[in-house]
């Protein structure tokens, strides 16, 4: 039997035939959550052979195909210009982190002031090695680019560039430049980033990923050259591998899978590539579901909802569109206990945690606009932003945040890499077509009344005219409007009908003279 522990951090990874969820639990609280199904796996991280379809030097880009049923897009920034490049890749070497799935990191601007433009540099029909940055979202298909990033245990291995480093958030200025130092002796033939994993790595270990990376990097340059046609050349690991690789750590207590072939396959895994874990890889066989150990399914459910309650009473409404995010908070049923301004900072502290908790949980990305109750005073705005940029430093995708505007307002930035877990787990409603909304009976009823008005002046001869609508459309006009329909039918000079369609939608009707 399998005890959850007291004050432990945690993987949790869920099989189904058609679908893996992995769970990292701190505390007995979800705080990331990763979904990978079958029907629709990510993209991000495998490595393509694609075909140049246009050039397009007005967005200096281009699109290509890649055997995916939309055309990627590629970015005059993302295209290698020659053998190599110093430190020209797509992604901020200061600030480079691997996670679950790939690099998150800051796309830059080129330093080349020379460079040439894209169509000196790619033409229609040219074939390319390409990885894909991030998943297709929307009507967008997936963004590419042709600086490929290896990412091993403790180092993310880059071939088209040159440039050695060691991530941002290793702090201790002594153990950056042990790291540094061992790079520059081991002087590999491309370029390397020291992950956060490999904070305290020895030489060895960062050796065995260089050399693993390297000869994993000949087998993709060779795959290729052999491929005939577009489509994949390089897949990224399953999304349980994956999560070990980039999570597993010493902080992590347990590892607890629910499918035994998989259970095995990570075993195999973490002996040849974490040995020293192991012991902590657990075989969960209880009849009772492993995401219900810490009732993982209710909070994957509350982050897919619209409101989120506060413990104090308060919620917090979270709005996602295709441009940006939107959060506002609210005091709902919390009164305070001492007067306004100690009822809205208590809020807005609890609302930032539950907001910096609920961004990771539901992958967003993009621009993200936080409506915080308005606080006259700057030091509680402070204090409220100390919490809100703390609870952020725990999130693995970068962010950047900007002071509150005079607006009460702040925005920030989340690294987007795959799709939110809405995306990834809801479709648009296909009633209101993803609105959120659609018309009131009233709307409706003005508007048939309209186009009877206008009816009014060609059919004056007819006996009937008949509305087909849905019941309840038909049922408020008579209950509500009966008077404005009497007035209709005198001006038609005959009466109005309504014959009622179940199968229409509330907003369609149609008018017919019989």
């Amino acid at each position: 039997m399998i005890v959850p522990l007291v004050m432990a951090t945690e993987i949790l990874i869920n099989v189904h035939t058609n679908q893996t969820r992995v769970a990292y639990v701190e505390d007995k609280t979800l705080v990331d959550l990763k979904i990978d199904r079958k029907a629709s796996p990510t993209l991000v991280g495998s490595i393509y052979k694609g075909k140049v379809l246009r050039v397009l030097p007005g967005m200096q880009a281009a699109f290509v195909d890649i055997g995916l049923s939309k055309a990627a897009f590629l970015y005059v920034g993302d295209i290698r210009y020659s053998a190599f490049q110093r430190g020209e890749s797509i992604y901020d070497v200061e600030d480079i982190e691997a996670t679950t799935e790939v690099l998150e990191s800051k796309p830059r601007e080129p330093t080349d002031q020379n460079r040439p433009p894209i169509q000196e540099l790619i033409k229609p029909g040219q074939f390319l090695l390409v990885q894909v940055a991030k998943d297709p979202l929307g009507t967008k298909g997936s963004r590419i680019t042709t600086h490929i990033s290896l990412p091993g245990r403790n180092i993310v291995y880059m071939p088209t560039v040159l440039h050695f480093g060691v991530s941002r958030r290793i702090a201790d200025e002594v153990e950056r430049d042990r790291l540094k130092s061992i790079i520059e002796k081991i002087n590999p033939v491309g370029g390397v980033i020291v992950r956060t994993a490999g904070e305290g790595a020895t030489k060895e270990d960062i050796l065995a990923d260089i050399e693993y990376s390297s000869r994993l990097w000949s087998e993709i340059l060779l795959s290729y050259e052999k491929k005939n046609a577009i489509g994949l050349v390089h897949s990224e690991v399953d999304v349980e591998l994956r999560a070990l690789r980039d999570l597993l750590n010493e902080n992590v207590d347990r590892v607890i899978i629910d499918d035994p072939i998989v259970y095995k396959k990570v075993l195999i895994f973490v002996a040849q590539s974490l040995p020293k874990f192991k012991n902590r890889v657990v075989l969960h066989k209880e009849d009772k579901p492993l995401f219900d150990l810490y009732d993982l399914d209710l909070e994957i459910s509350r982050a897919l909802g619209h409101r989120i309650w506060l413990k104090s009473g308060g919620y917090i409404v979270i709005d996602e569109a295709e441009a940006l995010v939107v959060v506002d908070v609210n005091t709902g049923k919390y009164v305070g206990k001492r007067d306004l301004d100690d009822t809205i900072v208590t809020t807005n502290i609890e609302a930032a945690r539950e907001i910096a908790h609920q961004l990771r949980i539901r992958n967003c990305g993009g621009i993200i606009i936080i409506d915080f109750i308005d606080m006259e005073k700057e030091s509680h705005r402070d204090k409220v932003m100390v919490v809100f940029k703390e609870e952020l430093a725990k999130d693995r995708a970068r962010t950047v945040v900007s002071t509150i505007s005079e607006f009460g307002l702040v925005e920030m930035t989340r690294k987007r890499i795959r799709p939110s877990l809405i995306a990834s787990l809801c479709d648009p409603c296909p009633y209101c077509e993803g609105r959120g909304y659609i018309k009131q009976k009233s709307t409706i009823a003005h508007e048939i009344f309209r186009s009877l008005e206008r009816e009014s002046a060609r059919h004056r001869d007819k006996a009937t005219t008949v509305v087909r609508c849905q019941s309840v459309v038909a049922d408020w006009i008579y209950a509500e409007e009966a008077e404005a329909l009497e007035k209709i039918e005198q001006a038609l000079g005959h009466s109005v009908a309504f014959k009622i369609e179940p199968d229409f939608h509330i907003e369609q009707f149609e008018v017919e003279n019989l």
